[in-house]
Formats: structure tokens, C-alpha cells, sequence
């Protein structure tokens, strides 16, 4: 089958650096960041649950793994959030719990509310995961572009696939996309970059 799920992405004006740390500072993540800094506190989508509002902020010295996908997708999306859940269990129990992962579906219409619950307890226990589904184009379109992410679904002689980016960012609880992971990042450099900034957003 021919793989539709992931497409490039272009970002005018904003440019993604593998993250340093100066002498004397903070240790280097493994991930990337986005100069500018991204900013998301400002977007909603609805919680697939139950409609309510959901904003992309992550609670008090916590963190939020975001991830756009659908339950469908062959290859990328299984593989992202089952290299994030081996990343999450090597950290410690502490560190493990202030972090929740928030999938947004790119394909609405085929996924059921029920469907995305079911996709994602397969990764991630019921208190550390949220599904958020839109069923209006612009609205999803609106919070994509606030994470330099993109979607399409396309018409193939398989069926319908969906082209989507395939990297998970990490928002604080300003609001603020910390890192970002490019497709293909292990657990360990995952789990790394999450032990430095829930060591630096303790409350």
C-alpha cells in the first residue's frame, strides 16, 4: 500500500533548531524547538468525550504530548505513541504522572469518539490521555498551523488515507511548545527531554 501519512511541511519565518544549552545552562534537549517560540494557549478543540472545550495548555508544573493522527494510520501514528509510552515508563513514577497526551484525529468522520478512546487506552491509562476530535475543517485546520502541523485525506484505490505530520510537541503549562520530535525519535531521547523540563516546571 502506498503510504499517505505523512507530508512535508513548510514554515515561512520560523525556523526548527535542534535545542542547546549554553555553559553554565540548562542541559540540551534532544528535540527540537521553533523560533519563534510557539505559542498554543490560545487554541481549543473539543474533548471527543463529551464536546467540551479543551485548550492546549498542560495543568500546574506538568506537561502536554501532543500528537495529530487518526486510528487508522498503517504505520506512523502506532509507532509514535507506542515509542512514547516506552518513554514514559523510564521515568519515574512522579515524573511519569505529570504527563498527558493528547491525540487530535485528522479523520473526524471515521473516528468515533468511542473508537479514539479505545485506539488510545491501548498506550496510555484513562487519567493521562485525552482524545479531541473537530468535525469543522477550519477549526482543526486553525490549531495545526499553531503547531506547524498539517492533514489532508486523500482518495487512494485502497480507500481513504489521510497525509499527515507525524511529530509530537510538548507543551508547558504556559501554554508553550517546549520541544518538538520528528518521526523517527527514540524513547530514549524522548524520556530525556521530558526529565529536563519536568525538572525545570516543578511547582
Amino acid at each position: 500500500m502506498h503510504d499517505h501519512s505523512i507530508r512535508p511541511i513548510l514554515a515561512i519565518g520560523l525556523i526548527l533548531l535542534s535545542a542547546c544549552g549554553g555553559s553554565g545552562g540548562p542541559p540540551a534537549l534532544d528535540g527540537a524547538i521553533a523560533q519563534p517560540p510557539l505559542v498554543v494557549a490560545d487554541q481549543q478543540l473539543p474533548r471527543a468525550s463529551n464536546g467540551e472545550a479543551f485548550t492546549f495548555i498542560a495543568p500546574p508544573g506538568a506537561l502536554l504530548a501532543v500528537y495529530f493522527g487518526y486510528t487508522q494510520c498503517p504505520d506512523l501514528c502506532p509507532t509514535t505513541l507506542a515509542t512514547l509510552k516506552v518513554a514514559l515508563s523510564e521515568l519515574d513514577a512522579d515524573d511519569a504522572g505529570r504527563v498527558t497526551v493528547a491525540l487530535v484525529t485528522v479523520d473526524p468522520d471515521r473516528d468515533a469518539p468511542e473508537l479514539l478512546d479505545s485506539y488510545l487506552s491501548s498506550f496510555f491509562d484513562a487519567e493521562h490521555r485525552v482524545a479531541l476530535r473537530s468535525t469543522h475543517t477550519e477549526s482543526l485546520a486553525r490549531v495545526q498551523a499553531a503547531f506547524l502541523a498539517s492533514s489532508a485525506l486523500v482518495h487512494t484505490a485502497h480507500g481513504v488515507a489521510a497525509e499527515h505530520s507525524a511529530t509530537t510537541s510538548i507543551v508547558t503549562d504556559q501554554g508553550v511548545v517546549a520541544v518538538q520530535w520528528p518521526f523517527g525519535t527514540s524513547a530514549g531521547s524522548m524520556a530525556h527531554d521530558l526529565r529536563i523540563l519536568l525538572a525545570t516546571n516543578r511547582r
